[in-house]
């Protein structure tokens, strides 16, 4: 099934006084490009993280931002740098002494002043761990069901073109076979109006016919848009990524229908290769957007 490359999720949990989370969004690119922002407390998981991702997702630029607070007494301790404190006290007694101004210092004062008070995290990895990647999981399913929904927008309207532009082949294909008749047919009436003769030296003439025939068949690239369309149809049924398949495919049907443009010395052909061109423009644009 084809999926979209743009898409966004979000989830959350709330367990233990623990609370978590996450935001994935995506847009097309090339390749795989992922950046993942999550609190210095929980950094440790951030390879981990990736690999989910890798597990689940084969293309896109990928962001994701994880928060995560613990308000549970379990896993936090205040501690208190008392060597610190004391320094801070001694000096600014001393300057209380030295400015002749009141040194009445109270404990809460010196727990503000920086790094008398820290917090210590000694949470449970393991258990950590197992709750950021199930509420990661959750968001990455959420991103990929909305993937997903845009994917069959594109698959429909994808299919819808592919049916136009077999048309427009059929068409040329049977505008092309009465080519070669015209051309004689104005080919003998040329020779005759020049030579002023109806005696005409048939084997030359066929010389003729032959080269001109040989120039501006299509029957080749006829052959291979067909087979071309007939992969493309294959490919958005597949249950893979496709993206990069369908662009290989849409270069060489446009490779295809500038031949037929440059061979075939005809006004409706013509017209129909533009067409062509036009609706795989559209194709084009859609398949940048698939997965």
């Amino acid at each position: 099934m084809i999926k979209s490359m743009t898409g966004y999720g979000k989830s959350s949990l709330s367990i233990n006084s623990r609370e978590y989370q996450v935001e994935i969004k995506t847009v097309n690119h090339k390749y795989i490009d992922i950046n993942i922002k999550l609190p210095r407390t929980i950094c440790y998981l951030e390879e981990d993280i990736r690999k989910l991702i890798l597990s689940k997702l084969k293309r896109g630029k990928i962001d994701i931002l994880i928060t995560f607070d613990n308000f549970s007494k379990d896993g936090n301790t205040i501690v208190i740098n008392s060597e610190l404190a004391k320094m801070y006290i001694e000096n600014l007694k001393k300057l209380a002494t030295e400015e002749n101004i009141s040194s009445n210092i109270e404990v809460t004062e010196i727990t503000k002043m920086p790094d008398v008070l820290t917090i210590k995290n000694n949470l449970d990895e393991d258990q950590i761990k197992k709750e950021v990647l199930q509420v990661t999981a959750d968001a990455i399913d959420q991103l990929i069901q909305m993937r997903e929904n845009e994917g069959k927008k594109i698959f429909e309207d994808i299919l819808q073109k592919i049916d136009k532009i077999e048309n427009k082949v059929q068409e040329i294909l049977e505008l092309s076979t009465g080519l070669i008749e015209e051309y004689v047919v104005k080919l003998e009436a040329r020779v005759r109006e020049l030579l002023k003769t109806e005696d005409l030296d048939k084997s030359r003439l066929m010389q003729e016919v032959v080269i001109y025939a040989d120039k501006c068949s299509v029957e080749e690239e006829i052959t291979r848009m067909k087979s071309h369309i007939l992969q493309l149809r294959n490919l958005i049924n597949a249950d893979e990524p496709i993206g990069k398949k369908m662009d290989f495919l849409i270069q060489e049907m446009n490779r295809e229908t500038n031949t037929i443009g440059s061979k075939a010395n005809n006004l409706e052909i013509t017209n129909r290769v533009v067409d062509i061109k036009t609706i795989l423009e559209d194709v084009r644009e859609k398949v940048q957007n698939i997965e």
